[in-house]
């Protein structure tokens, strides 16, 4: 079965042919949207809300900042990432990845030693975002932190690394926490994370629970 997903979650199913990672890689680099692969399933991706992009738009702005004159490098969606434990071909909302980055190939647009991986939930996408999707973020031997960004309030699930299987998960959340992300040694202010993602300018605040 190939499974449609909106922003990443499946909602709806079709029969359809098992692909190889190659055919994956020819049809995704050939196609105006994007797709999802694992165990020979292709998922298409739906387009993004106005919050979400917003939000990815704070942070890539914040980490661009912080990280421009260090060895770490950050990337939008577009890059693609590769879990060689599972087999799962995704799109994080946002990779870093800290010294020489490793691609599947000489196109490279498919990373495979992120650092830090960042994911805007919604709610089609929180459950799968923070179960199986997490399950097959944490096989990355390069991973050292998750970061699971909430789009309806200033609120971030943190996955640290602390042990070779072992992950600490810290829930950050108000306007005034930041996320101390220890990998790459900086710090987010929840405030600038969510910066002009719900109102405008002149009413900063969040929506209610």
């Amino acid at each position: 079965m190939s499974v449609e997903r909106d922003e990443g979650d499946r909602v709806s199913t079709q029969p359809r042919r098992k692909f190889t990672p190659a055919e994956y890689l020819e049809i995704e680099r050939r196609a105006e949207t994007k797709s999802e692969y694992h165990a020979g399933e292709m998922f298409a991706l739906a387009g993004a809300s106005r919050y979400h992009n917003r939000i990815v738009r704070n942070l890539i702005g914040m980490l661009y900042t912080r990280l421009r004159a260090g060895p770490c490098e950050v990337f939008p969606s577009d890059m693609r990432v590769k879990v060689e434990a599972s087999g799962l071909y995704t799109y994080p909302d946002l990779s870093v990845v800290c010294g020489e980055a490793r691609f599947e190939d000489e196109h490279l647009d498919t990373l495979l030693n992120p650092t830090v991986l960042i994911e805007v939930l919604s709610p089609s996408t929180a459950d799968y975002d923070r179960g199986r999707k997490a399950e097959h973020y944490r096989r990355l031997a390069s991973l050292q932190e998750i970061l699971l960004v909430s789009q309806d309030g200033a609120k971030v699930g943190r996955h640290r690394r602390v042990g070779e299987r072992e992950w600490l998960l810290t829930e950050i959340a108000g306007n005034d926490a930041a996320v101390d992300l220890t990998s790459l040694n900086c710090v987010l202010p929840l405030a600038q994370v969510y910066e002009r993602v719900w109102a405008s300018r002149a009413d900063e605040s969040e929506p209610s629970p």
